[in-house]
């Protein structure tokens, strides 16, 4: 599996997105990580082939997106960085990821389990890991080449991630009242046939 690029220090607030110019996720995060602030790049191993041979290659998980804490106090720096285009926001607003959101990508990341970009979703039967290093967890299930999947959704940016998972470790998980922006796990989709 592929490693996160993380400066990670295990504070339970809110993270912004930082939306960064093609293909410059990894040296935008590089670069936070130098300057002391607080960043985050989930990657995932992907098959790249040419004529002569296949690779994995390390990707972003979210294409153009970097995860940050701390953008107010250093908005300079921030925005300075080469390869940042933007901060994301709502209006006037800087928009924040709650970390409930980021931390579930972030275990299932280090869970070793196969993890990849999907399509976002929104809607559907939710429901929750009870067992294996995902517990707690809630997302959207759905099936793929005959295993099952567990989407997990971040709702701010309109982006998902599939991660596998077994059939006999989820349950359904309480229906949550719907929110702009979600306000906790990357949740919300549905069972898929």
């Amino acid at each position: 599996m592929a490693q996160e690029m993380l400066a990670w220090g295990r504070q339970a607030t809110d993270w912004q997105v930082v939306y960064t110019r093609h293909r410059h996720e990894k040296s935008v995060a590089e670069s936070f990580v130098t300057h002391g602030i607080e960043a985050y790049l989930p990657l995932y191993e992907s098959a790249r082939r040419w004529k002569d041979r296949t690779k994995q290659l390390p990707l972003p998980l979210f294409p153009c997106y970097v995860f940050l804490r701390g953008f107010i106090e250093r908005r300079a720096d921030v925005l300075s960085t080469p390869g940042v285009h933007s901060v994301i926001k709502f209006g006037n607003q800087v928009a924040s990821l709650p970390h409930a959101e980021v931390e579930a990508i972030r275990r299932a990341v280090e869970s070793r389990l196969h993890v990849e970009p999907h399509p976002f979703l929104e809607v559907g039967e939710r429901v929750r890991i009870k067992s294996g290093p995902l517990i707690g967890i809630e997302g959207i299930i759905m099936r793929r080449k005959g295993g099952l999947r567990l989407i997990l959704s971040a709702a701010l940016l309109e982006k998902s991630v599939a991660v596998e998972i077994d059939a006999f470790s989820i349950e359904p998980a309480a229906p949550r009242s719907p929110s702009w922006p979600a306000s906790s796990a990357w949740t919300q989709a549905a069972l898929t046939p």
